[in-house]
C-alpha cells in the first residue's frame, strides 16, 4: 500500500504539480483513506520526501554504468545528459528534487546519486586531466547541471535552446579539465602542477607503500597545491 500511494502521488505530481499531491486526492486515486497516509506518512511533507525517494530512485536506475576503460570525460557527458534529460522529461519532480529540498538535507538516494558523480570526477583526476581541486569539480558539475534544467523548465518548451545544456557542458570541461595530450599553453607550470597534484591524490589509497599517517600528510599537501 505504501508503495501503491507513492506511486500515486508521483503520477499526480507529473500531471499537476506539488498542489495537486494533496493527502484527499491522493488517498482516492490510490483507493484508500486519508488516515492511512497519515499513518504511513505522517503529512503530507512526509509524502513528498518519499516521493522524493522515489524520484531519485527512478533516476539512479537510469544511469549509465561507470566504465573505468572509458573517457573519464565522455564518461561525465553520458551523466550529464541524463540529468539534463530527465530533468527536462519530469519536470515537477525535478523541481521537488533540486528546487524544493531544504537546506543541509539531501535524500539517502540523492546521496547515491553524489557517490556516482564523485567517482567520475576522481576517474578525471586519476587521468591526470583535473586542473581543479575534486570537490570543487563536483561542486561546479551540480550547479551547472541542475542551473541548466532550471533555466531550460522556466522557458515555455518551443522556446528553448537546445544549445543551452551543451555549450554550459562544453564550458564547465574547459574551467575543470586539461587536454588529454598536452596542457594548453594558457596552463604554464602551475597549472600541471595542479593536475599531477589531482591525479596523485586521486590515487593516494593505492600508496601503500606509506603508512596512513604518512599518506594524511601528503593528502594534506597535494589539498594545498590544489587549491
Amino acid at each position: 500500500m505504501r508503495a501503491q500511494i507513492v506511486q500515486v502521488a508521483a503520477g499526480l505530481l507529473a500531471a499537476g504539480g506539488r498542489d495537486a499531491v494533496s493527502t484527499r486526492a491522493v488517498a482516492a486515486a490510490a483507493g484508500t483513506q486519508a488516515p492511512t497516509i497519515y499513518r504511513l506518512f505522517g503529512d503530507k511533507d512526509g509524502l513528498l520526501a518519499a516521493v522524493l525517494e522515489y524520484g531519485f530512485s527512478a533516476y539512479l536506475a537510469d544511469k549509465p554504468p561507470l566504465d573505468p576503460t572509458a573517457d573519464p570525460v565522455t564518461d561525465l557527458r553520458a551523466g550529464w545528459d541524463l540529468h539534463i534529460g530527465f530533468g527536462l522529461a519530469n519536470p515537477a519532480l525535478f523541481l521537488l528534487m533540486y528546487a524544493d529540498t531544504q537546506p543541509g538535507r539531501r535524500p539517502a538516494a540523492a546521496e547515491a546519486g553524489l557517490a556516482i558523480l564523485r567517482t567520475r570526477i576522481r576517474n578525471i583526476a586519476t587521468a591526470g586531466r583535473l586542473r581543479v581541486d575534486e570537490n570543487l569539480a563536483v561542486d561546479l558539475v551540480q550547479a551547472a547541471g541542475s542551473g541548466a534544467v532550471l533555466a531550460l523548465l522556466a522557458v515555455p518548451e518551443a522556446d528553448r535552446d537546445p544549445r543551452l545544456a551543451d555549450t554550459m557542458f562544453d564550458a564547465l570541461i574547459t574551467t575543470i579539465t586539461t587536454d588529454p595530450v598536452r596542457e594548453s599553453a594558457d596552463d604554464g607550470m602551475a597549472g600541471g602542477v595542479v593536475t599531477a597534484a589531482n591525479a596523485l591524490r586521486a590515487r593516494l589509497p593505492e600508496l601503500e607503500m606509506l603508512t596512513d599517517g604518512e599518506r594524511h600528510v601528503l593528502g594534506e599537501w597535494l589539498a594545498r597545491i590544489t587549491h
